[in-house]
């Protein structure tokens, strides 16, 4: 019988989560904040690997060398995302504001009750939108990664678990047997579509100046069980925990034509979802939360 691999963890320390969680609850803003500045600068200085892909990342988007304190505004960014997370979980409200382009046809999705498909990156508060689906009335199964010392997971699963379960993808075995028991259920899922570690269909895309690799799994998903998908983003609009939550147009299959027109199709509405993205990240560089490696160049065809 063969031993189940350890959980992946968050870096830093065990108590790290714990003393965040109680720091900015009972420290003043201005005392705290000054705090979280100087720990991102030690986990800027502990986390070679992600500072090495940060800056590879910065230098694409930027369009030259990013200098150390840009770095280290992209570090800040993560740690500043993580706190409205623990905020959430905790039960802080989070204004919302959704931007009037394709707000009527997600709200249309929304309200209609048919399961969908809501896609989205990891960009912004992405991790929060799913829970907010469930405030909705909506039973969403988000996918992800189950990590050992992902405190802001398991509170944010507390508060809204009436609507909210999670699909762990780091037991593939039982993702797909789980995502089939989830569709046919009646939930909606709520799933990242940039990282490719779990991914066995990528297609190339055009994205930040390069033809790159993405996974195309939730369109695969649209076309075998019939559900529409959407992708949804959230940036910081200005106020205090303040979102402001935008959309990609709706994709919907076509019934009445094959599947090669429909994937064709799907293909076009990813690359219009790319290029909204793409505006997003050269708008707002710091919250483009993968510290790893940009999605890789697709092979050149022959």
């Amino acid at each position: 019988m063969s031993t189940p691999a350890p959980l992946l963890r968050n870096p830093g320390p065990s108590w790290g989560y714990g003393f965040l969680l109680w720091a900015e609850r009972w420290w003043p803003r201005w005392f705290f904040r000054p705090v979280l500045m100087a720990g991102t600068w030690v986990g800027l200085v502990f986390m070679p690997a992600q500072r090495a892909h940060s800056r590879a990342y910065l230098a694409v988007v930027l369009g030259r060398p990013p200098r150390l304190l840009e770095v280290w505004r992209h570090f800040f960014a993560f740690a500043d995302s993580l706190m409205l997370k623990l905020r959430a979980g905790r039960g802080v409200p989070l204004p919302r504001t959704v931007a009037p382009e394709n707000a009527e046809a997600l709200e249309a999705l929304i309200t209609s009750g048919r399961p969908a498909l809501f896609g989205s990156f990891h960009f912004g508060h992405s991790d929060l939108l799913g829970y907010m689906l469930s405030a909705r009335g909506r039973p969403v199964s988000i996918l992800r990664l189950r990590i050992g010392n992902a405190t802001d997971t398991r509170l944010l699963g507390e508060r809204f678990g009436d609507k909210v379960s999670f699909l762990w993808v780091n037991d593939p075995a039982n993702l797909l047997f789980d995502l089939k028991a989830a569709i046919e259920g009646g939930a909606s899922l709520a799933l990242k579509c940039d990282r490719l570690e779990f991914s066995t269909r990528n297609e190339p895309f055009d994205f930040l100046g390069a033809r790159r690799l993405f996974p195309f799994a939730i369109y695969n998903l649209a076309l075998l069980f019939d559900r529409p998908v959407v992708f949804c983003w959230s940036v910081p609009d200005g106020t205090e925990n303040g979102m402001l939550i935008l959309s990609s147009p709706v994709f919907t299959p076509n019934p009445a034509a094959d599947r090669l027109a429909n994937k064709e199709t799907a293909r076009r509405h990813f690359q219009a979802v790319l290029t909204q993205l793409e505006g997003l990240v050269r708008q707002h560089p710091y919250l483009w939360f993968n510290f790893l490696p940009l999605n890789p160049e697709a092979p050149a065809a022959r």
